[in-house]
């Protein structure tokens, strides 16, 4: 985490916007000079260069959006926590989370905004009647949603699928991660061979995205000696290198980005490109991903959700997990660099 002066948090920056927050203080400059050093609140910030050509469109991406969840921090039955609940009177927290968030890209003037799964906590009717009352009435035909393993605990099929979404200047492969009835996530080979198809196809960059983060070996690992565990939490690894694999023969595809660790992360694959994870909507520090989209390159840009009762509610869920050892707050909010980004073209 990049804590400033003991409690300010820069938490977005893009080519013309700074954005830092004091607990449910929001310090917000725009209008600013990409590439250039700017001192706010007593700190030297840079802004992010600006891809070159013209600005052909921007989206909106958000994940693990769970509605119908109660309870923040909750590992299984587990009595530890610090569990988070709303307070007597309060909203549903994923109720306020979301609308906040949803309010927000609707002033960016979005081609599309992408859902990568886990819009539910367990794939109820009623909690996806809430999602879509949130975002599809509000975005209609420019929503494109994809399940998580949250959205399938039961076997349930609603989202499923692989879409392909062309965008003024991208593409964007929306890959079903999904096994049913499991935590983890898998990639067919009837998909890889779609995906494969529509990349080898395209005539602008594209943008992979699915809910389940891709598998990596470590820093240093060699061959043979990569832990490549049948019950990792992400994307199973076979599939994982399956997906470089498309990736490295089609050059077109410029990053593969995913929710479902909720947290902020770049790695990158051998090749180069770039693996993202975006973090949760529904707690701490409560985030949805803007991409602006230039002939020269694209920008990843993550915001906050910052309405005073959005703060209110992710500022209580900073410590999450603590009693398990865990620093949520460094994890989930991740480094600067990671959350706010140029992706370049191949």
């Amino acid at each position: 985490m990049t804590h400033y002066g003991g409690c300010v948090d820069i938490t977005t920056v893009a080519d013309d916007l700074i954005v830092l927050h004091d607990g449910v203080t929001v310090a917000r400059y725009e209008h600013l000079d990409p590439d250039t050093t700017y001192t706010f609140m007593g700190q030297q910030i840079t802004t992010l260069s600006r891809p070159e050509g013209e600005l052909l469109c921007r989206f909106a991406t958000v994940n693990d959006v769970h509605f119908g969840e109660i309870e923040a921090g909750r590992i299984d039955d587990h009595i530890e926590g610090p569990i988070q609940r709303a307070a007597p009177g309060e909203p549903p927290y994923p109720e306020t989370m979301n609308h906040g968030a949803a309010d927000e890209i609707a002033t960016i003037g979005a081609a599309a905004v992408i859902v990568k799964g886990d819009l539910s906590q367990d794939g109820r009717p009623e909690e996806w009647a809430a999602f879509e009352a949130c975002y599809r009435n509000r975005f209609a035909e420019r929503l494109h949603v994809v399940r998580g393993n949250h959205d399938a605990y039961k076997g349930q099929t609603e989202y499923a699928g692989d879409q392909w979404i062309a965008l003024p200047g991208v593409a964007i492969a929306l890959l079903d991660t999904v096994i049913p009835l499991q935590t983890t996530g898998n990639l067919l080979a009837p998909q890889l061979e779609w995906l494969e198809t529509h990349a080898a196809a395209a005539d602008t960059p594209v943008i992979v995205m699915g809910h389940h983060q891709q598998w990596m070996a470590g820093p240093g690992a060699r061959a043979g000696n990569e832990h490549r565990s049948e019950g990792y939490f992400g994307m199973h690894p076979d599939a994982s290198d399956a997906l470089a694999d498309v990736i490295v023969r089609n050059a077109r595809i410029v990053a593969y980005t995913a929710g479902h660790t909720h947290r902020h992360r770049v790695r990158h694959m051998p090749c180069g490109v770039p693996s993202i994870e975006i973090g949760c909507v529904k707690d701490f520090p409560g985030t949805w991903a803007e991409y602006r989209v230039y002939e020269g390159g694209i920008t990843q840009v993550v915001h906050r959700v910052s309405t005073r009762e959005a703060l209110s509610w992710s500022e209580r869920c900073r410590h999450l997990y603590r009693d398990f050892g865990v620093d949520y707050e460094t994890y989930a909010l991740g480094a600067l660099e990671e959350r706010c980004c140029n992706i370049p073209l191949r």
